[in-house]
């Protein structure tokens, strides 16, 4: 199962990055029984952080872009928390997507699109998920996309 995952994200053309360590004092993520909690991932690219605000310096499509980075960060902590194994996925279950975006901006659930669109495209019916998008005045970093997850793992 984790070879369909990851070649299905090689035919999209995407790998997953090295899961990214904790700025502050918290876990990356944490499995308890088959329900894994990952904390919120920022977006970032290979060329760096995704920084700025929706409804100015970014509109929705950069938005979406952002959000579609998270999910990679996402997958990368999953695989670590899986011992490698992204075939123990069995549900994305929520997602909680945070936009930092002007007071005037209301597309917030367009930009968590494409975090939303990305796991379906990737897991079916298993990339499914409840979901809240919010704005946020500002971000850690100034990125401008922060997605946190629940996985039910097998």
């Amino acid at each position: 199962m984790t070879d369909t995952l990851e070649t299905r994200l090689a035919e999209l053309g995407y790998t997953l990055p090295e899961p990214s360590t904790p700025a502050a004092n918290y876990v990356p993520y944490v499995l308890n029984g088959t329900t894994l909690w990952i904390s919120g991932q920022i977006s970032r690219s290979p060329d760096g952080l995704i920084t700025g605000k929706l409804g100015d310096a970014l509109d929705v499509e950069a938005g979406a872009d952002a959000a579609r980075t998270c999910v990679l960060q996402i997958l990368a902590q999953a695989k670590d928390a899986c011992d490698g194994d992204l075939g123990r996925i069995n549900r994305v279950v929520k997602l909680t997507g945070f936009v930092n975006s002007t007071p005037d901006f209301t597309d917030q659930p367009k930009v968590i699109n494409g975090a939303s669109d990305l796991l379906v495209e990737l897991l079916g019916d298993r990339g499914r998920h409840a979901r809240s998008a919010v704005s946020a005045a500002s971000l850690p970093m100034g990125v401008a996309v922060e997605i946190e997850a629940v996985l039910s793992i097998e």
